[in-house]
This record gives structure tokens, sequence and C-alpha cells, in this order.
């Protein structure tokens, strides 16, 4: 075994599983992107670097963040809330979107024929290859991504935001 995989794949399992085991959601968030940076780590040793900028940028980067906004936007009290009548019914229907997203999911992987024999030769494709065609004739469509991206994140901050009630110093 190669000493760097060893150390990438200690990285990687070391932060998700410490991340695990934390109660404090923002520290958990900050060691997936300990956990996310390992994993574009791992695509660097392994020869595939588009992917692993596209890890660094998307899930170092965006996501990360995200996350980060939705802990420190979305946190309550520390006192626990009692639990709704409807969270059963919830569950249920979380329960069977779930398995029919993993029913299709299944249906499609059992549905691809499997045999690498027939397949053709693998494209040949650099990364200057992949930017040239993303920053060419697909730069409307990154564009657009973008701002969907950037239009959902101002959404979800608006739905999270609560209004406090202010304090009036005369009240004292």
């Amino acid at each position: 075994m190669n000493l760097a995989l060893i150390l990438i794949s200690v990285l990687i399992l070391g932060s998700a599983a410490v991340a695990l085991a934390l109660r404090n959601l923002i520290h958990s968030a900050l060691l997936f992107v300990g956990c996310w940076a390992g994993i574009a780590a791992f695509y660097l040793w392994a020869g595939a670097e588009f992917v692993a900028f596209a890890q660094v940028l998307i899930y170092v980067g965006a996501v990360s963040m995200v996350v980060l906004f939705a802990v420190l936007l979305t946190r309550q009290s520390d006192a626990a809330e009692p639990m709704n009548p409807d969270s059963f019914s919830r569950f249920m229907r979380a329960l069977v979107a779930g398995g029919g997203v993993a029913g299709i999911l299944v249906g499609a992987i059992l549905g691809t024929p499997m045999d690498v024999s027939t397949a053709g030769p693998a494209p040949t494709l650099t990364v200057k290859e992949i930017g040239g065609q993303l920053m060419g004739p697909h730069a409307a469509a990154l564009l657009i991504v973008g701002l969907l991206l950037t239009v959902a994140l101002l959404g979800a901050v608006v739905i999270a935001a609560v209004d406090r009630p202010e304090k009036s110093e005369d009240a004292s």
C-alpha cells in the first residue's frame, strides 16, 4: 500500500468518525469539510484532477458554506421541543418517498448492461478540453446554474430567518 493513500484514508475516516461522534453541529460541519477535502485528495492521488477540483469547489466550498449557513440560521435553543403529533405521518411519507427513489435507482442499476467487453473505448478528455466546453458553448448553462443556486441560498436564508421581538428600553 502507498503511504499517501493510508494518510488520506485516515484523514477521511477519522474526520468523518469524529464528526459523527460530536454533539456540536458546527464542529461536525467543519469536520465534514475536512472529510470532503480528504476525498478531493484521494481523487488527486487517483489521477482524476478534474473531479478533485470539482470536489473542492462544490463540496469544500459551496456545500460546506450552505451547511454552515443552514446550521447557524436554523439554530434553536437547547431546550428540547415536544414531538409533533404529525411526525409519524411525515416519517411514513418520507419512508415511502425514500423507498421510491431507492427502487428507481435499483431498477436503473439492474437494467444497465454490465458487460464491459461490449463497451466502447473510454473517451480521452483533458481538463483543458472540459474547461473549454464549460466556458465556451456551455457558459450560459453554467451561469444559469450558478444563479439558481444563489437564489436557492437566498431563499433558504429568508425562510430560515426568524423575527425576534425587540427589547424595549422603556420596559426595564
